[in-house]
């Protein structure tokens, strides 16, 4: 009975040749990273109600464009196969922190450019009308800080709202207590740059305090969380919130 001949490989050709489908995959990984998706992690309570430390999410790079991967290695912005629309009123994106190139922020885009953006009151000003808002029930709202496990979030000095934007309603939120971004004068944005805040409005480092994001400095829109927990080494305690998994956010 005849049978079929076996090809063994010398150890040196079986691991050229791992070496290589290794390789292969490391380079497919970094390409996928740099052009199509990213996860990333919430350090900071700058994005509460919307989002919480330690969710992990995914950003979509794709949403403004199909980049040409590690382009931005080489040039001094990232360099477009396909250009798609900018990002809109609403979106939650994440980008390079224009005062350290070498940190990520995530806010959400509340004027793009043309607009003439202010805060009176801890109210939002777009093109000099005021940003419809409604404080969240209060049901809702007590399930929330509930959620947050931290007594300092409570609704004793802190008020969640209904915020819309364009077509793009989310939760935003504002403490009593604190008069750090009460008002902002106005100002016009400029052509290919943003203006963004965080939803937890008295606890963010936005474009109040430090300017405009460029389009050049956009990675991406924040789609979804895939994993959401905290570990508190200090207290020796783990926050887990598995009922934040799979959430879209808004």
């Amino acid at each position: 009975m005849d049978r079929a001949s076996e090809t063994k490989l010398t150890p040196f050709a079986w691991f050229k040749e791992n070496l290589l489908s290794f390789f292969f995959a490391l380079f497919l990984f970094f390409v996928i990273r740099s052009s199509v998706v990213e996860a990333f992690k919430i350090p900071s309570g700058s994005m509460i109600p919307t989002l919480m430390i330690g969710d992990h999410l995914l950003v979509n790079k794709f949403a403004y464009g199909l980049k040409i991967p590690f382009s931005e290695w080489v040039a001094d912005h990232p360099v477009y196969w396909i250009k798609r629309l900018p990002p809109t009123r609403g979106d939650v994106i994440v980008f390079v922190y224009p005062k350290d190139e070498s940190l990520y922020y995530i806010k959400r885009v509340v004027g793009t450019p043309g607009d003439t953006v202010e805060v009176r009151s801890k109210i939002l000003y777009l093109n000099g009308k005021p940003v419809d808002r409604h404080p969240l029930e209060k049901t809702a709202s007590e399930a929330l800080f509930k959620s947050l496990g931290d007594q300092k979030y409570n609704s004793e000095s802190l008020t969640i709202y209904r915020e819309k934007l364009a077509s793009s309603e989310h939760l935003m939120m504002t403490d009593r207590h604190s008069y750090l971004g009460e008002n902002f004068p106005a100002v016009k944005i400029p052509p290919d740059h943003l203006f963004v805040m965080g939803d937890n409005r008295d606890f963010s480092n936005d474009s109040r305090f430090w300017g405009f994001v460029p389009y050049t400095h956009v990675k991406g829109k924040a789609t979804f969380i895939w994993l959401s927990y905290w570990p508190q080494f200090s207290e020796s305690r783990l926050t887990w919130h598995s009922e934040r998994i799979g959430l879209s956010i808004h």
